[in-house]
């Protein structure tokens, strides 16, 4: 699913002119005669909706904003991609738990609209799975006319036109991130569009009516984003973008019912919230994934370690064990795991490896099994973190081809019985969808699924048990070719070849592992297939890897051929692995930071737009009155979300738990709190209430006459950003605007020789942070936190509650 370029992306997102297309209007749905209860009408004319209801419609809106993405991907030529997220829409969809669901309302509403809805979704994944870009555009179509059509049937079909000027101001976000791209002449096509669109249909003059300031707003926004994208100035664009985001969003409280209004105000959110998910597996692997890719090895390692242990060679275990270890220490992926998974590094190093080294020693054979499983629990955990979209089942492919290798390496050494084992706990991982394996292998080639799992799997297990050697590598050999085959159709070039470089690793420390155990000659045919395997292309790692960097590309051939005549000539096999080791790992960094990663950032800048957003929208009062829970977790989760974007650890979770906490958020301010199908606790960890926010040294009342500089704390913004003053210049930062703020220095980007600050007079930022979080060092409405600099050089600081949102800031001292 993750195969194409940044170019193909591009040309997509500015193809895919819209969902309203030809039938955006209400009248064109489909009806089957239900008509809505009589209901009391506000301001806007439409009938006040039962909270439930709104809050329901609201999540619908969010639907028919995320239906776009799958064919954007089409677009992109990431068909398999687009695929998966219409798979992913429909899961959500049909596993909706609570009394008022999405699915449940939508079925009990209009038999009609649920299934039109349904078969127009799987329509649209098979359309995409067969590249058919036409048919998934008219899927698209049909099931967001189910799902207008139903939205009008619940709450009226005079609300849905309202509901499509939101949609529309979302899709207008995508011509923005064109910009953000760097694609200005898309660009600029897709804002023109929009604006057509928005005037052919009817919403300009609906929007106009309502709210004639919101209404110019949008139009004068597009055209300047227009414009903007003309002159290649991104950062107009995207300000301008989200300027007609703005607008939609006001303007809906003057076409809907407030009901209506606040909670599709949310759905917008959680809507830019998918996008941003969408974007995550575009472009290419991260950095992240390579990590996750180094992680796979230790997999294979301990494996080694374990059946040196089992062979009776526990003095070679106990160094294969210490040796990973050590390595793990000083990896690019130390750090990366521990940062994505605390809990998982603890046990990986703590309960795993530690635990693993003595029972070895204690000639423990129980213990040993407990501390594999345990280290493979713990890096597969680690690995879903780093990885995401597909990656992890990528990983998985190669870590399952591996220790297949060791089932048949085994039965070549005679323990035909521990290979059926070794098998069999292979098919018991892959039916608990360890690593989302075995629903990614169904959901990309149904085909090549029922060949490994049917044919080749199975059909091993039963040649091991019968001692059937034809069989026996037959079926390694189709496992091989399949599984390799799902590799090249689920994942680039780039992913290919760090899963195709662990492969390799593993295999050249089986290699280690037969040298141990006296089968030197059989050492040296497993690094030889290695080399034919890397020779013949290696799903295109061999092409991958020569051309990211041909100094690696030679030290990792090299590399293999020293393996080899270790095997031959009498040489330690074990320690030319680590050799080995060392060239593979670093050819996984090598091809994918020659691939030029994925659109990480630029996701992540959706939701800090999005953050911005709603910091100073009119649905944040609404949200934080309506149910302080359900602001706090909201809060919560885009923060988390946007730290996730930023690190590429844990984007899928962060994505659904996003998505969790929008959907509270929608019936809290529908008035339905009680009533969300959620479980709240999952949500946030905050605490609940609201705790008492302290100011401490240096935070005053007023702004001091004799403040040399004013800095306005606005609501996710210092402005000015950037500040130059003299030494002995005393600044104040003025609350202006939002929610308390506070002012805390990057610990490692101030002046060396300068002493620490931060409101609240904490001598660090872990303090500061800590502060934060028991409400010390606040600058709330009418105060003003005041610092007088003497410390030559470049003071940068940030806004802890709205760092995630982009607040941050620099005082340079002359």
């Amino acid at each position: 699913m993750l195969g194409g370029t940044g170019t193909a992306l591009l040309a997509g997102l500015a193809g895919c002119s819209g969902i309203l297309g030809s039938d955006g209007d209400e009248t064109d749905q489909p009806s089957n005669g239900d008509t809505t209860t009589e209901q009391s009408t506000d301001e806007s004319g439409i009938a006040d909706p039962d909270p439930t209801d709104a809050a329901v419609v609201s999540e619908w809106n969010a639907m028919r904003i995320r239906l776009r993405d799958p064919v954007i991907l089409g677009h992109a030529e990431e068909f398999t991609a687009g695929a998966s997220v219409a798979s992913r829409i429909f899961e959500r969809f049909e596993t909706a738990s609570g009394e008022h669901n999405a699915h449940e309302v939508l079925e009990d509403t209009s038999e009609e609209h649920y299934e039109g809805f349904e078969e127009g979704l799987g329509d649209l994944r098979g359309a995409l799975e067969a590249e058919d870009l036409e048919g998934a555009h008219d899927a698209m179509r049909t099931a967001d006319e189910h799902l207008r059509g139903v939205q009008g049937a619940l709450i009226g079909s005079e609300a849905v036109k309202p509901l499509n000027v939101l949609v529309m101001g979302a899709h207008v976000s995508d011509a923005a991130l064109l910009a953000q791209i760097g694609d200005f002449e898309d660009a600029a096509g897709e804002f023109s569009h929009i604006g057509t669109k928005f005037e052919e249909k009817g919403l300009r003059e609906l929007l106009a009516g309502a709210d004639a300031e919101a209404a110019d707003a949008f139009v004068t926004a597009l055209d300047r984003g227009a414009a903007a994208a003309d002159s290649e100035d991104g950062e107009t664009a995207v300000a301008a973008a989200n300027e007609v985001v703005g607008a939609a969003t006001r303007g809906s409280y003057s076409l809907l019912p407030e009901s209506v209004a606040s909670a599709t105000h949310i759905s917008t959110l959680q809507g830019r919230g998918w996008d941003a998910a969408a974007l995550t597996g575009l472009g290419g692997a991260s950095t992240e994934f390579a990590h996750a890719a180094a992680l796979t090895v230790y997999r294979a390692r301990v494996h080694d370690a374990a059946w040196l242990y089992e062979r009776g060679h526990a003095d070679a275990a106990s160094e294969r064990v210490e040796n990973t270890f050590a390595h793990f220490e000083g990896a690019r992926a130390h750090e990366a795991l521990e940062e994505s998974s605390e809990d998982a590094y603890h046990r990986f190093e703590d309960d795993g490896l530690s635990a693993l080294s003595t029972a070895i020693d204690n000639d423990d054979s129980e213990s040993v099994t407990a501390a594999v499983e345990t280290i493979n629990g713990a890096l597969v955990d680690g690995i879903e973190a780093l990885g995401s979209g597909d990656e992890p089942a990528l990983l998985e492919a190669g870590y399952v081809k591996a220790r297949i290798e060791d089932a048949l390496e085994r039965y070549r050494l005679g323990e035909a019985g521990l290979a059926a084992e070794t098998a069999r706990n292979v098919f018991g991982t892959f039916e608990a969808n360890e690593a989302d394996f075995h629903e990614t292998l169904e959901e990309t080639d149904e085909s090549l699924y029922e060949l490994f799992e049917d044919e080749h799997l199975t059909g091993l297990i039963e040649a091991f048990e019968d001692g059937d050697d034809a069989a026996v590598e037959d079926h390694v050999a189709g496992i091989r070719e399949t599984l390799l085959s799902f590799e090249t159709t689920a994942g680039t070039t780039a992913h290919v070849s760090a899963v195709e470089s662990g492969y390799a690793a593993a295999r050249v420390f089986d290699a280690g592992v037969l040298d141990d155990v006296g089968d030197s000659d059989r050492a040296a045919s497993v690094v030889q297939a290695v080399f034919r395997h890397f020779e013949a292309g290696a799903g295109g790692f061999h092409e991958a890897l020569e051309e990211a960097d041909h100094d690696r590309y030679e030290s990792f051939e090299a590399a293999l051929s020293a393996t080899e005549s270790a095997a031959r000539e009498g040489g330690s096999v074990a320690e030319q692995a680590q050799e080995f080791n060392g060239e593979a790992v670093g050819a996984i960094y090598a091809v994918v930071a020659s691939a030029g990663g994925s659109f990480g950032s630029e996701a992540a800048s959706v939701m800090q737009d999005t953050f911005a957003h709603f910091e100073e929208a009119r649905v944040h009062e609404a949200l934080e009155d309506a149910d302080r829970d359900a602001y706090e977790g909201f809060e919560g989760m885009l923060e988390e979300y946007i730290g996730a974007l930023d690190s590429g650890s844990d984007v899928d979770a962060s994505a659904e738990g996003f998505a969790q906490a929008a959907l509270r958020a929608q019936f809290a301010v529908a008035g339905a709190s009680d009533a969300a199908p959620v479980d709240g606790s999952e949500m946030s960890d905050e605490e609940d209430g609201e705790s008492e926010l302290e100011g401490g040294p240096n935070i005053v009342e007023g702004v001091p006459d004799d403040a040399d500089h004013v800095v306005e704390m606005n609501a996710v913004a210092f402005e000015p950003e950037q500040l130059t003053v003299s030494q002995g210049d005393t600044v104040a930062w003025a609350h202006n605007a939002g929610e308390p703020h506070n002012v805390v220095g990057y610990a490692d980007e101030i002046p060396e020789a300068a002493d620490y600050w931060a409101s609240g007079g904490f001598e660090s930022e872990e303090a500061a942070r800590t502060g934060w979080e028991n409400g010390e060092g606040a600058v709330q409405s009418g105060q003003s936190y005041v610092r007088t600099f003497e410390t030559a050089g470049t003071h940068e600081y940030f806004c802890v509650p709205h760092e995630a949102a982009g607040m941050v800031g620099s005082v340079t001292v002359e």
